[in-house]
């Protein structure tokens, strides 16, 4: 089970870990891609613990956007 439900609209876009980005509880960053958003992931999962959200957005706006590198979560605590 998720932690919670996050709009994407409420997370920030981390130019430094090319990826939207949500506080958790333990003092880390939640993380997600474009690239995972567009091939339909809506899990952004904390680096340094095992908590995960589930990001709600529509998939649409993503799907124009060619950057597709893959990535992995960064921790920043």
């Amino acid at each position: 089970m998720s932690y919670d439900d996050v709009e994407i609209e409420d997370m920030e876009w981390n130019e430094k870990l090319k990826a939207f980005t949500y506080p958790c509880p333990c003092g880390d960053l939640f993380q997600i891609t474009k690239e995972d958003l567009k091939i339909g992931e809506e899990i952004a999962y904390c680096p340094s613990c095992s908590l995960y959200i589930t990001v709600i957005y529509n998939m649409e706006d993503f799907l124009g956007d060619n950057n597709t590198q893959p990535s992995k979560p960064i921790s920043v605590a």
